[in-house]
């Protein structure tokens, strides 16, 4: 599978995945009672027969007895096939957990060992009455759809509160044979919901009753007050004396500022702990005359190191001269200290202490955000009107009995249902610790804040899925089949996703090194899978090709906090610097991605995917191809001009954005940049070292059309595409190229809200570090409404503002492709009418081979 398909935000993995195993089978069965003596069991449980009656309480070092919902009569309990199934993938980072899975690859393997609350059919519909079944007509056929759990969506209008509930189907096992439980899904619910979690889900965006308050430890009013005063000392400034007409006290001034000053330290080391492990073996010795040894472990020369390559000092004669503080250290006897390399960073930044670490630490660290959290999570639960209890619990979660749970949600909110059910079911025996959780005392399978346990076993998932994760080896996922998946045993014994180069997957295919593979569409390698069939088709003899429009799209982005003009990544001048780059990739979008993909692919013009019903289409009368205006708003190019023409328009409508944003031009040609840009930028194309991307030849085309301007612009093509997500942590990067997985509902919270920049409050997600009221306000807007027609009129709104910012150059969308050997895989047993909602996985139960 390709990788540019598969970068995403957990969003987009539990709601894409949450219909990927919860879905259709013939069998019958009849709905769970909720509250129910169970009689006349034949379980033994601790070497006694006894009726065990409804309980929320974990019994330990037993098993839960209860009567069972089979989903069928007459499921296999043991695979028939032997001959494994290999399926080729593309570069494992071994993240395989459904709480820290970063990439869509690794998403992929734990899904395999995962059920989901939610079931969803071939268009994305939430199919409610999963445990009964729904039928639905998709191209003619009826299709009966099952899963894993009955779901509802009920919003009260009085008390503006939404309940979301999911009934759990009774007799369903982990791999290990524990029974699944509500237990299971509160523990799910409260790792993804911990203070202290780190993934990528939005899970948290959702106004869930009393979920600020137990993040906190503080009451809401506890929280307002806290937070009043955090700003009110902040204001007040470091040299404030506190008087007694002030709202705190000294000690919670002092207290203040000894978080805040500890945190500019903790920002400024991760600047130096980064040019160490990053620069010090390349540049030691040209800036400052010395071996990377002998810097390396002298804390003094790396603050030194650190300060004069980041440029907030100069070395010279042995000498080193911070910029802004105008210090001077003689590294013999005088040191420069992280304080001294934080008061020249800040003093650079004219004593804004938050914009400095924002722009220059490589996580683009927000102490603001930090220290606020840490200084309201200290002093709110130490307030007299909290007594010693804390909060102990998210009031809007509750378990209704053992096989149902409630969720509670201030307002209304359309995407909420695909993140607050689309969670996969964890187990809690497994991820957390049975002994400490007791859901009647407020204890969840964890202590609070502690993640480490689900952390630890992040390479090694576990749960109630078709297959069971054995062991990663030699770029190779192995599974085995799980005889308790509640659907039945998977006929295949084992299943491998084996790491394959994207080019080699059309011959893997044919050759039998693989069974299935996602094919990167190109007319080269459309023509590969003909050549092998002898029909001389996409499905023959050899291959069985299966189109179907991707759920996602490519695109090119630029990070607004490293292409922008002086200070303000907002400004117009910094928004014009962009334009112009977007205003040359955008021109060569049309032969680039026709002569990589032929009829695979066309070409997008909004940040959207256009499998979603929110997508602006052509027809609409507003609709503009994108980054098509010069400077003054007018139309760079006219229907009869040729390809040469309108790259020569695009140049001349560049050059005008450039020197809108302040740059010098001569003759034509650019000369100088204004402060804070430059005359060179970076571009990252992940493809393989090899030039195998279909944005290559944008980024090749665009470096010869900025050359021509007097602009520099450097492809960065890695052999490990990691490089390139390294770079993205670390906020380095400029130009990149990658894909976004959608979701069903075309919620643009997780990418593009402010909070979620990387180093904010939020998921880190925002790699564009666009910020921007408007855009906010609108995101949650469209959230809050569930009338399609005035949401698809508030994300076109979104949409334009984004384009306003030039931080993303919609690129393409293109159709997955899943080959399939021919002569290997039962073609008869994969899952009949593939859609963008629903894959061949969906079905993997029933796969053959031949």
């Amino acid at each position: 599978m390709h990788k540019l398909s598969k970068i995403l935000s957990i969003l987009v993995v539990s709601i894409m995945l949450a219909g990927l195993f919860a879905a259709c089978a013939p069998q019958e069965e009849t709905a769970a009672p909720t509250e129910e003596v169970v009689e006349e069991t034949e379980e033994v449980v601790e070497e006694t027969e006894e009726v065990v009656e409804e309980t929320e309480e974990v019994v330990e070092e037993t098993e839960v007895v209860f009567e069972e919902q089979p989903f069928g009569e007459n499921l296999p309990t043991e695979p028939t096939i032997d001959t494994p199934l290999v399926v080729t993938y593309t570069e494992f980072s071994q993240k395989f957990s459904p709480f820290f899975s970063e990439s869509g690859y690794d998403a992929d393997v734990a899904a395999m060992t995962q059920i989901a609350l939610l079931t969803t059919d071939r268009v994305g519909g939430i199919v409610s009455n999963a445990i009964e079944g729904e039928t639905r007509e998709y191209n003619g056929t009826p299709y009966e759809y099952k899963g894993a759990a009955d779901t509802s969506v009920v919003y009260d209008e009085a008390t503006d509160t939404t309940k979301y509930t999911a009934n759990l189907r009774v007799g369903m096992k982990f791999s290990d044979g524990t029974p699944v439980t509500a237990d299971d899904v509160i523990f799910t619910y409260y790792t993804f919901l911990d203070p202290s979690y780190v993934g990528t889900t939005s899970l948290y965006s959702f106004d869930i009753v009393g979920l600020k308050d137990y993040q906190t430890q503080t009451t809401t009013e506890v929280y307002d007050k806290y937070n009043e005063l955090f700003d009110a000392i902040l204001a007040a400034g470091a040299d404030h004396e506190w008087s007694e007409d002030d709202a705190w006290t000294q000690e919670l001034q002092d207290d203040f500022w000894t978080r805040w000053n500890e945190e500019i330290n903790a920002a400024t080391q991760s600047i130096t702990n980064y040019v160490m492990a990053n620069y010090a073996d390349a540049y030691a010795e040209a800036i400052m005359g010395l071996t990377p040894d002998e810097i390396k472990g002298n804390d003094g020369l790396e603050q030194a190191f650190s300060i004069a390559l980041w440029s907030y000092g100069t070395y010279e004669d042995g000498v080193l001269t911070t910029v802004c503080t105008e210090e001077t250290f003689d590294l013999v006897e005088t040191f420069p200290t992280v304080e001294d390399q934080a008061e020249s960073l800040i003093c650079y930044y004219d004593g804004d202490a938050a914009a400095a670490m924002a722009s220059e630490t490589p996580d683009g660290i927000d102490i603001v955000s930090n220290v606020r959290t840490d200084f309201i999570g200290y002093w709110g639960p130490l307030d007299e009107s909290m007594g010693d209890e804390g909060v102990p619990n998210i009031a809007g979660i509750k378990k209704l009995d053992d096989f149902t749970v409630e969720v509670t949600v201030n307002g209304f909110s359309a995407p909420a249902v695909y993140s607050i059910l689309g969670v996969q079911v964890t187990p809690l025996h497994y991820y957390g610790d049975v002994e400490k959780y007791d859901y009647e005392n407020n204890m969840f399978g964890f202590d609070f804040g502690d993640l480490s346990k689900q952390q630890s076993l992040t390479p090694t998932p576990m749960g109630a899925g078709p297959y069971k994760y054995v062991t990663f080896e030699n770029k190779v996922v192995y599974f085995e089949a799980n005889e308790n998946y509640y659907r039945g045993c998977p006929k295949i014994a084992e299943i491998q996703f084996r790491e394959t180069e994207s080019a080699e997957v059309p011959s893997a295919v044919q050759t039998g090194t693989a069974d299935v593979g996602e094919m990167t569409y190109s007319a080269e390698r459309y023509a590969e899978v003909q050549s092998y069939n002898a029909n001389g088709e996409m499905t023959g003899d050899v291959i069985t090709s299966i189109m179907v429009d991707n759920q996602g799209y490519g695109y090119i982005g630029i990070n607004a906090s490293t292409v922008k003009v002086g200070e303000d990544p907002g400004s117009e001048a910094s928004k014009n610097l962009r334009k112009a780059f977007a205003t040359i990739i955008a021109v060569h979008r049309d032969l680039s991605i026709d002569s990589y993909y032929g009829e695979g692919a066309s070409v997008i013009n909004y940040p959207i995917s256009n499998t979603s019903w929110a997508a602006p289409q052509p027809t609409d009368e507003d609709y503009r191809v994108a980054y098509s205006v010069d400077v003054n708003g007018d139309p760079i190019y006219s229907a009869d001009m040729t390809l040469e023409e309108k790259v020569a328009a695009a140049e001349a409508a560049a050059l005008g954005f450039f020197e809108a944003a302040g740059f010098t031009v001569e003759n034509g040609v650019l000369t100088a940049a204004p402060e804070g840009a430059k005359l060179s930028y970076e571009g990252f194309v992940p493809a393989d070292g090899t030039g195998d991307h279909p944005n290559f030849q944008i980024f090749t085309s665009t470096r010869d059309s900025m050359a021509k301007l007097g602009m520099e612009f450097l492809i960065n093509d890695p052999a490990d595409w990691n490089v390139m997500l390294d770079a993205i942590d670390a906020n380095e990067q400029e130009i990149w190229t990658m894909a976004w997985g959608t979701t069903i509902d075309p919620d643009m919270y997780q990418i593009y809200y402010s909070s979620n920049i990387p180093g904010g409050e939020g998921s880190g997600s925002n790699y564009y570090h666009v910020q921007d009221a408007e855009l906010d306000q609108l995101i949650m807007d469209a959230r809050v409404s569930d009338d399609q027609g005035y949401r698809k009129a508030v994300y076109k709104q979104a949409l334009e503002v984004l384009l306003d910012w030039a931080v993303e150059v919609p690129s393409y969308q293109r159709l997955n492709v899943i080959i399939f050997s021919t002569e290997r895989v039962n073609i008869d047993t994969i899952t009949p009418d593939m859609t963008t909602f629903w894959g061949w996985l969906n079905d993997v139960e029933l796969l053959e081979m031949n």
